[in-house]
């Protein structure tokens, strides 16, 4: 692949390749000043991946800009391995993912297919079509919940799967996730810990920030009329006794528990589920809430809620563009709640105060 394309898609093995025939050593990439670009380039996605959620597009259009914008890829890994943060891992491996998606999109076919490979996903194209091994498919799927992505509702022939070019690089994003999510954190060493030192420090703060940000709420007390419809939906599919994914579960304990549900509450939640075992499900719990794993887990953001496949029913207020946390849905609705509980007892008073008189 061409240097620019090795740019959009810097996790592939030819990106690596490139690296080496340059003679580009760790020490040059960590201390030289030709690369401070990369360096900084390698800090704002992190950055990007935290507050925003994707890596920004940046002009590649010189061959320095390509190469630079090649190597902020392991400067990013090693950053974030420095912290280490389970959140921060899955938020930038979930970025990762989706900036991979949109910009596989552009692409035409055979680039698509080489991206696959490189990603353990078999996959053909047949007049015009792409078509994933449905093996592949139903490994990388199966935590998307949504009616559409059940291999019933496919069209599979002599094995494989075919999908539409937007939903096979849903699938593709989903198998860089779980790439990246599996190789980090990489081992750094004190090379690395100390020339990296400022920008993951500060990396470490924002994380930190994100959280007491979330926990600094008051969200008084807990109604599921001020639930956002995803999570409305997975209470209802828990209460009806069914079996939440894996995403679903953390998804629901984190969001019960920052808005000031009890362990026991929780646990009594999923009690229903045809799968539940109390010792598993307390251990589960407390360690998301952090009662037993010293890290308080907070709740997935929208995009990371759509890209798993648990986003359900978005009214007119998930549209709103203020609106990019289940937390933010919920603060909004206890607000607007707040008001009319306000406005109703001053209406009580004045009608008693007429009565009166």
């Amino acid at each position: 692949m061409d240097p620019r394309t090795l740019a959009r898609f810097p996790f592939l093995r030819e990106a690596s390749d490139l690296v080496r025939s340059r003679d580009v050593s760790l020490g040059d990439i960590l201390d030289g000043m030709a690369y401070e670009e990369a360096r900084e380039r390698g800090m704002a996605r992190t950055e990007e991946a935290l507050e925003e959620g994707e890596v920004a597009d940046r002009p590649l259009a010189r061959e320095l800009d390509q190469f630079q914008e090649i190597l902020s890829y392991p400067v990013a890994r090693m950053l974030v391995s420095c912290v280490p943060d389970p959140f921060l891992i899955k938020r930038y491996a979930l970025a990762e993912g989706v900036t991979m998606k949109r910009r596989l999109e552009e692409e035409d076919l055979p680039t698509i297919v080489e991206v696959a490979e490189q990603l353990g996903v078999r996959a053909v194209v047949v007049e015009g079509s792409l078509r994933i091994r449905f093996t592949d498919y139903l490994r990388f799927t199966s935590r998307i919940r949504s009616k559409e992505w059940k291999l019933v509702n496919n069209e599979v022939f002599k094995g494989y799967v075919f999908l539409s070019k937007p939903r096979f690089c849903r699938v593709l994003q989903q198998a860089l996730q779980d790439r990246i999510e599996g190789d980090l954190p990489m081992e750094v060493s004190d090379a690395i810990v100390d020339s990296l030192g400022p920008r993951w420090k500060k990396l470490e703060t924002m994380v930190e920030t994100w959280r007491e940000r979330c926990k600094a709420e008051d969200f008084g007390e807990v109604s599921i009329v001020k639930f956002p419809p995803c999570m409305k939906r997975l209470v209802a599919i828990a209460q009806a006794g069914e079996n939440l994914p894996h995403t679903g579960r953390f998804a629901l304990t984190s969001f019960l528990h920052f808005i000031g549900m009890s362990p026991e509450d929780i646990i009594g939640l999923f009690s229903e589920s045809p799968d539940f075992d109390p010792s598993k499900s307390r251990y589960q719990i407390e360690h998301i809430t952090g009662e037993i794993s010293g890290t308080e887990y907070t709740p997935p953001e929208c995009s990371t809620m759509k890209s798993y496949g648990i986003c359900f029913d978005p009214d007119r207020l998930c549209d709103h563009p203020k609106v990019n946390h289940p937390l933010t849905y919920y603060r909004i609705k206890s607000r607007d709640r707040q008001k009319e509980e306000e406005e109703k007892g001053d209406g009580e008073e004045a009608q008693a105060t007429q009565d009166r008189s």
